[in-house]
Order: structure tokens, then sequence, then C-alpha cells
């Protein structure tokens, strides 16, 4: 049975039985009852929520918002973020030729009204993680999206086949076009890594380098409103100044949830009484990954914090004994330390929507399938 809740009957949610109770609500309620952007500055979105059994899924409902982060706009994700990476090639020819091909992709984009889109557990986060979600939920769903919002594209972000088998055969068996968005990498404490060995020593030089750096790890009940703003800045100085700025711009009100509501596990490293180094992570069904990752980038590169904040990530799965998701990006590095590597896909139905809106999905879908997964995969980008 499929329940719906609008943001002004956010209050007549019934949180009894629900898995996460507590994190969902805590979450959940303040980007309801409030504006989504007071939290994530550069999201401009209606959000509902969605009972299916005992889970209770955040939507995102747009038109069109084609500023918006990357987490509520696929206009951003595949043509404004792609152009900015388009730096990291070495060929001016081929970054001319791909940035002439993304433009014509971002007109047949608007055309098509491709933000016109309702996207289904939206957390308005890097990564959305999923409880079990069967084929026939996934059925439920959709058809109460369509009936709901029958002019709109219905999505899931983040879905990744290794970890939802079931969920990713559902979606295909509905219908859904799987679209890839990232290459993300995997770890897990007990998977047998290529290189054993070679690993194992990667993985312990990096322990050492934390344990002799001078720093302290401030646990999550040692932060407090007088590292707030740093948490922000040192976020912004990696995700938003280094990387992109349709990366979700997080606010002082985000990591204040986070730090009262645990949101996000929150670990510092600190030195001198200065913060020099941020993650925040949470879990959910087995799976724990890391969307607020931060430190002070005009210190040398030699201080290693990067390494050393990646270090207690791992630590902290290995501890739970949990797979930890560790996004996109910089794979040889992860690699290297027993990561792996899998496709990650944006999953859209657009079988009730007129010809015009289906066909750059369709088309879409069969070049990433066909052409991205590769190059990504041979480059380990």
């Amino acid at each position: 049975m499929i329940e719906w809740y609008e943001g002004t009957s956010a209050g007549q949610i019934t949180w009894e039985q629900a898995q996460d109770a507590d994190y969902v609500k805590s979450y959940l309620l303040s980007m309801m009852t409030e504006q989504p952007s007071r939290y994530v500055q550069n999201v401009q979105t209606r959000m509902d929520a969605l009972r299916v059994g005992d889970r209770i899924m955040p939507i995102t409902v747009n038109d069109n918002e084609y500023d918006n982060s990357y987490v509520s706009s696929v206009f951003t994700h595949y043509v404004t973020y792609a152009k900015e990476e388009l730096g990291m090639l070495d060929s001016a020819v081929l970054r001319q030729a791909l940035s002439t091909v993304l433009t014509g992709l971002g007109r047949w984009m608007k055309k098509s009204q491709c933000n016109k889109m309702v996207i289904v557990n939206n957390w308005l986060l890097s990564t959305n993680l999923y409880h079990d979600v069967s084929a026939e939920e996934v059925k439920d769903i959709t058809e109460s999206c369509i009936q709901k919002f029958p002019s709109h594209i219905i999505a899931f972000r983040s879905v990744c086949r290794r970890l939802y088998p079931d969920f990713h055969k559902g979606l295909v068996e509905k219908g859904y076009l799987m679209v890839p968005s990232r290459y993300v990498y995997l770890f897990h404490p007990d998977w047998p890594a290529q290189g054993k060995w070679r690993v194992r020593n990667t993985l312990n030089r990096d322990r050492k380098m934390l344990a002799k750096s001078g720093y302290r790890i401030l646990r999550h009940e040692e932060l407090g409103e007088q590292h707030v703003e740093r948490i922000v800045a040192l976020y912004n100085a990696l995700y938003l100044d280094k990387y992109s700025r349709h990366n979700p711009q997080f606010s002082v009100e985000f990591v204040r949830l986070a730090m009262q509501k645990r949101t996000l596990t929150l670990i510092g490293l600190e030195k001198d009484g200065q913060l020099d180094g941020i993650l925040g992570y949470f879990e959910r069904n087995g799976v724990m990954t890391t969307p607020l990752f931060g430190y002070d980038t005009t210190l040398p590169k030699e201080t290693g914090l990067y390494r050393m904040l990646s270090c207690l990530l791992v630590q902290e799965a290995q501890c739970k004994g949990i797979l930890l998701h560790q996004s996109a990006g910089v794979g040889a590095f992860k690699a290297d330390r027993g990561a792996e590597g899998e496709p990650e896909f944006t999953a859209v139905y657009v079988k009730h929507l007129p010809f015009y809106r289906r066909a750059v999905w369709k088309v879409l879908a069969v070049l990433l399938n066909q052409i991205g997964i590769k190059l990504v995969e041979k480059y380990r980008l």
C-alpha cells in the first residue's frame, strides 16, 4: 500500500514501525516543513514523502530548475557538470568535440523537459541508499507517481546493481531505462581483494601515517557549535572550490541538523586546536556512505589529510563489518586500497510520456552504456 504525504501534511505521517524511523523523521520533517534550500542551498525543489510498507521515502518534484545541484537536476548532472569535467582531458581537440556534443545534448534535453521529474528516495545527497525494494513495490510506486504527476518523468538515482540486484531487476522489468550516472567504488572488509598483500600493506601505511600525524580524532560527541562554520568551510574548500559549485552546497543549518539529530555521524581531525579535516557518514541496510567530506586544501599535500580521512572511513567500515560506498572519483587511489568499481545508474521511466520526451533518454542510455562506462572503466576515473 502506498501513502503519499505533501509538505503541508507532514505532521500526519505515522512513524510507528517505520524502518530507521528516528533518522527519517529528523531529516525528512525538516526538509518538508521548511524550504530544502535552507539546508542544501543550491536546490530549489518540492519535497514530499511516500510510505511503502514500513519504509518512508523522500520524493523531490521539479519542473525546470536547470541551475539546481545535480542531486535534483539531471540537466546539471549530464550536461553542466559533464562540461566542467572535460577539463580533465589532455586533448584539446577531444575537449572541443565533446563540448559541442554536450551543448547539443543540452538543447535537446531542455526541449524534452528533462527536469520535469519526480525522483523517488531522493535525500539530496551525492548517494542515495536504499532498503530492499521489491519488483511489485517498484510497480506500485511508479503507478502512484504517474497518477499524481502524469506529465513528469519518474526516476530513481544511485541505482547500483551489485548493491541492489532485486531492485535493479524490478526496475528493468517495469520498463525503466538504466542511464549510467557515475562509476563508483565499493569496499567491504570481507571481500577478497586482488593483490591482497599489497592492499593490506597500503592500508597499514595509511594507518601509520594517521598515528604519527599528531592529529587528534574528534568523534561526533566532541564536535559542537564552535565547529559548525569550520565544517562547512572545509567541505566547501574541497567539493565546491576544488571540484564544482554544482555539488550540494550544505548550509550551517544542515551541519547543525547532523550534529543535533545525528543525521550524519561526524568525525574530525584536529591539531593545535584547529579542525583541519571532517567527514560525515550515514548507514542504511548494511551500507555506509559519506556525503560530507572536506579538509583544509591550503595545507601541503604531504600532510595527507585525504589519506587520513579515507583511512578513518575504512576503519569505521571494518569495525562495523559493513560495506563502504566510496562514491566516484580518484579511482586508482581507492582501487589500491581494495575498493572495486561498479557502474551506478539513474533509472528513468518515460513510457507514459510522448515520443519527443522519451527519445533523448533512450539515446542517452545507449551511448553511456556502450561508450561512457567503458571509458571510465579503462581509465579508472
